[in-house]
């Protein structure tokens, strides 16, 4: 072990002693060369060992998810250096984000013929402990006791209904999430919506000193030495559980991916139809929705040109004396949704031909034993760059509504949105159109928690900021306008009465008003 710790700080550690314009010599080059396939080889004996302990007739798969991981593996041992060099780096030009109010609504008769098209895919493979919950992320409940799973299913069912159609929705688990959600997906054996699952591959976590796989069996003992590789495993996976090549010959053209946990990411006809009826010639094989950019999205990725492709840009691929320039609004106006529209022929095209690339991410963590240990993952829309006549569109924020933490949840529980057939709707009487920046804090983290604070969730129809830190509660039917920051100090408590109206309101110190 000690040889491959030397290895990993020769091939990493000590690039920081290269200058920039400073050239290796030929022999530093062949001595890293021969470390990477020391490392390599090394790593493919500890898969084939791990292997062996791979529950009975999973062997093929998990030799194909291995085929993937060495291939990453390979690849961060090769690719040194910056992702994106600053200088190369151009904003696009104008035709190349296409403006969503220009696209045109197909017609009535038209519809069914669209979606026949048509596939839904939910990114379903995250758990639900950063908001405190055990399970998939999915079995959250959102609105009037419905999860993401039941409300993305209602949104189907619905469409399905309306235009006499039948739209796959296929979830991409994880193996964390899929057993939970087989359980969950058997109360919707009356609905009408053909649903399908698949499972991201399994990668073995890597010991960052030693650079050798963290699980020694796939045993419940090592369960913590894996992890599921991010969306952009997406493609491989779809193509290796045979779904791809059955959608294909159902006559399938498209799918919609999107995070399950996205309450604006519905089937949206008029981006639907701008794919399917445009010339063939000039059919984009890869949308992806962008909206503009907030002082609440700057580390959102985005759309830029680089070496005459499209490509999008992550915050972690920035220099950080570029950190700030990235950030601004004024130059990067837009961010990537994660909502994707993509050619299924053209998925198949590149996974067949090994042209799909996507940039690695590398992910540091510390397992609860203290080992450090290193993920190698990619994103679904990385891959923008492998698809011909690739376009961004630039949608209406409402299609960007993603709940990651509680302060998220507070905003779809409330009277913001109505809910209709699953779909979350802007309530016509909130007065402008923008979603307000709502920062709880951590005593809100947990769902249980974030609902013993409201007694009942408060009116927010005409609130723009509301910052929370500390042991605060809410009394029921609280309304809060303009600008509210509650702020309880430690040691002190602050309780909301019931009905209190906060417009453009500071509250600190110790407040705590009983009901009598």
């Amino acid at each position: 072990m000690g040889e491959l710790r030397r290895i990993y700080h020769a091939l990493f550690l000590d690039d920081a002693n290269f200058v920039r314009g400073h050239k290796r010599t030929p022999s530093d080059a062949e001595f890293r060369d021969a470390m990477r396939k020391d490392a390599q080889s090394a790593m493919n004996k500890e898969l084939n060992k791990l292997l062996t302990t791979a529950p009975p007739g999973w062997q093929e798969q998990g030799r194909k998810e291995f085929d993937g991981f060495e291939n990453l593996f390979g690849r961060f041992l090769r690719e040194t250096g910056p992702s994106v060099e600053w200088e190369k780096l151009k904003l696009l030009p104008p035709e190349a984000i296409k403006k969503y109010n220009e696209l045109s609504s197909p017609s009535p008769q038209d519809t069914k013929n669209l979606l026949n098209n048509l596939v839904v895919i939910k990114l379903n493979g995250g758990l639900g402990t950063s908001m405190g919950c055990t399970g998939p992320k999915s079995a959250i409940q959102v609105r009037n006791e419905l999860t993401f799973l039941d409300m993305n299913v209602q949104q189907i069912e619905h469409l399905n209904k309306t235009y006499g159609v039948d739209v796959p929705l296929v979830l991409m688990n994880s193996f964390n999430t899929d057993e939970d959600t087989q359980k969950i997906l058997r109360k919707y054996s009356q609905i009408k919506v053909s649903i399908f699952t698949f499972n991201q591959s399994r990668y073995p976590r890597i010991n960052r000193d030693t650079l050798m796989p963290v699980p020694r069996s796939f045993g419940e003992d090592s369960i913590e030495g894996w992890y599921p590789p991010g969306h952009g495993d997406v493609y491989n996976s779809l193509y290796n559980s045979g779904l791809l090549e059955k959608f294909i010959k159902d006559g399938k053209k498209f799918i919609f991916i999107s995070n399950i946990d996205n309450m604006g990411a519905t089937v949206d006809l008029n981006i639907l139809n701008f794919l399917v009826n445009s010339p063939q010639s000039e059919a984009p094989e890869f949308v992806m929705e962008v909206t503009d950019k907030t002082r609440a999205d700057v580390k959102g990725g985005t759309l830029i040109e680089y070496e005459g492709k499209l490509r999008l840009l992550e915050y972690a691929q920035v220099p950080s004396d570029h950190v700030d320039e990235f950030k601004s609004v004024s130059k990067f106006k837009i961010f990537n949704t994660n909502n994707l529209w993509i050619s299924l022929d053209a998925i198949k095209r590149n996974v067949e031909e090994e042209t799909l690339h996507m940039e690695i991410i590398v992910n540091p963590k510390t397992l609860d034993n203290g080992m450090n240990v290193i993920q190698l993952e990619t994103a679904v829309g990385a891959a923008i760059k492998s698809f011909d006549r690739a376009v961004g569109i630039n949608v209406p924020r409402s299609r960007f509504l993603p709940v990651k933490t509680t302060s998220d949840l507070l905003i779809v529980m409330s009277n913001l949105y109505a809910m209709r057939t699953g779909s979350l709707e802007m309530s016509p009487k909130r007065s402008f159109p923008s979603v307000p920046l709502v920062k709880l804090g951590h005593q809100f983290s947990k769902v249980k928690d974030f609902l013993n604070r409201f007694a009942s969730i408060p009116d927010l129809l005409e609130l723009d900021h509301l910052t929370v830190a500390g042991d605060v509660n809410f009394g029921k039917n609280v309304s809060l306008r303009g600008t509210v920051i509650i702020i309880a100090n430690h040691g002190e408590k602050i309780d909301i009465p019931m009905g209190s109206i906060l417009e453009n309101k500071i509250v600190s110190g110790n407040l705590r008003i009983l009901d009598h």
